[in-house]
């Protein structure tokens, strides 16, 4: 499959099939990311593959951040475990982080390139037949959500990508146009 094709292709899957992914197929997707461009090649992504306890944990603090909302404590507690059972089941789940460096400008380099990396990991996965489904948020920097992951000090989560074999892949969404967004300078 080409680039163009990959991109045109790729959907956020929210429906996976019951297959596992390999460890190949993570691996694979994992080299893809390190092939992202860094400034001064500073490597900055960190790579958490989690596996059903961990996937568990992390359902758990996302759960708990959407059951305080609730009034009802029956209500909250089935959105806790309805949340950590969606996680669990996800034939992978892999949490991306950056390294902080001290300095603000390097910071910001990093994350661009983690978040390129991220990219590429999606790309590649429609190149194999698989779909992902990237998502961020404040529950990345939640002390219990950091503590599922295993997420070390001095990192900080950017996406958690589900990876999977898609059950259904939904038509593309409209979208703008580059032109309507480009502006040529003389």
């Amino acid at each position: 499959m080409n680039v163009s094709d990959a991109i045109a292709q790729r959907r956020s899957i929210k429906k996976f099939q019951d297959r596992a992914v390999t460890r190949d197929e993570i691996d694979a997707l994992l080299d893809a990311a390190v092939q992202a461009p860094n400034h001064h090649l500073t490597q900055p992504w960190r790579f958490y593959v989690l596996g059903p306890e961990s996937r568990r944990g992390y359902g758990l603090a996302l759960g708990e951040r959407k059951a305080r909302k609730l009034a009802d404590p029956d209500a909250a507690a089935a959105v806790r475990e309805k949340t950590a059972a969606e996680h669990v089941a996800f034939p992978a789940f892999i949490a991306v982080a950056v390294v902080l460096d001290e300095k603000p400008e390097t910071r910001e380099e990093d994350y661009a390139a983690v978040m390129q990396a991220v990219g590429n990991m999606m790309l590649a996965a429609v190149d194999r037949g698989l779909g992902t489904h990237m998502r961020t948020g404040a529950v990345m920097d939640d002390p219990a959500a950091r503590t599922a992951v295993g997420v070390r000090d001095g990192e900080r989560i950017v996406a958690m990508l589900s990876v999977g074999v898609p059950a259904e892949v939904p038509p593309p969404k409209a979208r703008q146009g580059a032109a309507a967004v480009t502006t040529w300078t003389p």
